[in-house]
């Protein structure tokens, strides 16, 4: 084979992967979890404890917490999720998507977090335990 002719393969192989990845990425996010909760909603002042725990990273103690605030306070602002303990500014971001403060709770099945958010494993984690550890000639 001619070196133009296998350039020109190598190149038609690539655009073809190049186009066969980003038509799998567009169909990945369509499909994606978050998708399909896409517009529903968890009323906080009306919701059970089960329909409170829909909601991403939000347990059944957690949704005890703020069915407990609510009864002293009602929440008029989504915002005032924050003051339930175990709730800070970085789980309500993840929920506020999902929470309203009037109207119908309409999310019906648990929003699963993305992966993406995991923290990563710590380095003590990492690392092998002295059994795991090849050991050397002993030069």
């Amino acid at each position: 084979m001619q070196p133009s002719r296998i350039r020109a393969l190598c190149l038609a192989i690539v655009f073809h992967l190049g186009a066969g990845a980003l038509a799998f990425a567009q169909d990945a996010e369509k499909a994606g979890p978050a998708s399909d909760h896409q517009g529903k909603k968890v009323n906080i002042n009306t919701a059970s404890a089960a329909e409170l725990a829909y909601l991403p990273r939000i347990g059944a103690k957690v949704a005890e917490r703020i069915i407990a605030h609510r009864k002293e306070k009602p929440f008029s602002r989504p915002e005032e999720l924050m003051e339930v303990k175990g709730i800070g500014e970085k789980l309500f971001l993840t929920l506020k998507p999902f929470v309203a403060v009037s109207g119908a709770t309409t999310l019906t099945s648990k929003v699963r977090s993305s992966s993406s958010s995991r923290r990563p494993p710590s380095p003590a984690a990492a690392e092998k335990p002295a059994s795991a550890i090849p050991v050397g000639k002993g030069w």
